[in-house]
C-alpha cells in the first residue's frame, strides 16, 4: 500500500482529496496546523506541521511514497507582506522538497497556481508553452517554489490550477452565488469575458492521476474544466441550481467597470471584466478525463432541495 503526505489537508482541497486517496486504498499521513474538525477517519493518521513555523520536515516525509504539498498562502491578499509569502509559499516548500529527496520519495506533487504563469487576466488563451509572468508576490512565490522544487531532484510533477470551486465557496464566487440569491434581474448580462475554473472533484482526479502516471513526472501543467466560462453564464448557473430563469439583461460594461475600478481598483475590474482561459490539453493528452462539466457542477452546488 502507498503511502502518501498530504499538506494542508484540512483545507478547501486537502479535505476532499484526503477522503479520495483513502477511497482509493492508499495509506493517507494528512500534515495539519491543528486538531482536524470535523474529526478525519481513524485509518487516517494525523500529524502537526504549521508552515508558519520552522517545520522538522525530516519525520514526516520518512516512510513515505509520494507527497502532495496543498499548503500555502492560497491567494493574493494586499495585507500581506511579499516576505511572508516568499517563507510560507516558497521556502517551507523548498525545504520540503530537499526533505523528501532526501528521504527517497518517489513522487512529489506541488499544487501552484495558474498566478505563477499569469495575472488575473491574459490576452489569449494561456498554456505551458506561456513564458511564466507572474504580477504579484502571490505568484511569484508560487513560480520560486516551483524551481525550488524542481532543483530539489526529487521526482516531480507540478499543476497549476485556475480558480476552484466546490462545496463552500468562497471569495468571488461566493459573492456571486450571494448576487444570484436575489429575487432581482441583475445587470451581468453584457459580461461576456470567459474565465476557465476548476472543480474540486477534478482536480482530485488530476493529482489522483498524476499519482498513477509515471509519464507525468518531470512536467508542469495547468489545470482548468475544458470549458471556460462567463460571469453572465455563472450567474445563470447558480440561478438555475434555484430553480430559477437566469433573469440578466444587458448593461454597459464601461459603467460596471467604472464602478468596479472605484470600489476595488484594477485588479477587481480585471477579475470581473478581463478573460483568463487556459487550455488544459497538455494534462488530458496524458489520458486524464475532467469528470464534470462547469456548468451543471455550479447548479448542482447551490441546487434547492426537493420536497
Amino acid at each position: 500500500m502507498s503511502r502518501v503526505l498530504v499538506t494542508g489537508a484540512t483545507g478547501f482541497c486537502g479535505r476532499p482529496l484526503v477522503a479520495a486517496l483513502n477511497d482509493a486504498g492508499y495509506a493517507v499521513r494528512a500534515a495539519v496546523r491543528g486538531t482536524p474538525s470535523p474529526p478525519f477517519a481513524r485509518t487516517i493518521e494525523i500529524v502537526p506541521a504549521d508552515l508558519a513555523t520552522s517545520v522538522a520536515w525530516e519525520p514526516l516525509v520518512a516512510g513515505v511514497d509520494a507527497v502532495v504539498h496543498l499548503a500555502g498562502i492560497a491567494h493574493a491578499r494586499a495585507r500581506i507582506p511579499d516576505e511572508r509569502y516568499d517563507a510560507i509559499n516558497h521556502r517551507a516548500t523548498e525545504a520540503l522538497a530537499r526533505a523528501a529527496h532526501q528521504a527517497g520519495v518517489r513522487d512529489f506533487v506541488f499544487i501552484s497556481s495558474v498566478r505563477a504563469q499569469s495575472g488575473s487576466a491574459a490576452d489569449h488563451a494561456l498554456t505551458e508553452r506561456d513564458e511564466p509572468r507572474p504580477t504579484d508576490a502571490y505568484g511569484r512565490s508560487k513560480l520560486a517554489a516551483e524551481a525550488a522544487v524542481a532543483a530539489s531532484d526529487v521526482p516531480f510533477t507540478i499543476l497549476r490550477p485556475v480558480l476552484i470551486y466546490g462545496p463552500g465557496l468562497k471569495g468571488n464566487l461566493a459573492a456571486l452565488a450571494r448576487l444570484a440569491a436575489l429575487p432581482l434581474p441583475l445587470p451581468l448580462g453584457g459580461l461576456t469575458n470567459r474565465r476557465s475554473l476548476l472543480g474540486i472533484d477534478n482536480l482530485t482526479g488530476a493529482i489522483l492521476f498524476v499519482l498513477q502516471t509515471p509519464a507525468t513526472r518531470g512536467e508542469t501543467y495547468l489545470v482548468a474544466d475544458p470549458q471556460p466560462v462567463s460571469f453572465a453564464d455563472i450567474v445563470a448557473a447558480f440561478r438555475a441550481g434555484r430553480g430559477r430563469r437566469p433573469g440578466l439583461f444587458r448593461f454597459p460594461p464601461r459603467l460596471i467597470e467604472m464602478a468596479a475600478r472605484l470600489v476595488g481598483g484594477a485588479d477587481l475590474w480585471e477579475r470581473l471584466g478581463g478573460e483568463l482561459v487556459v487550455e488544459p490539453g497538455k494534462l488530458i493528452a496524458t489520458g486524464w478525463s475532467p469528470a464534470r462539466d462547469t456548468k451543471a457542477a455550479l447548479t448542482a452546488l447551490v441546487r434547492a432541495p426537493t420536497a
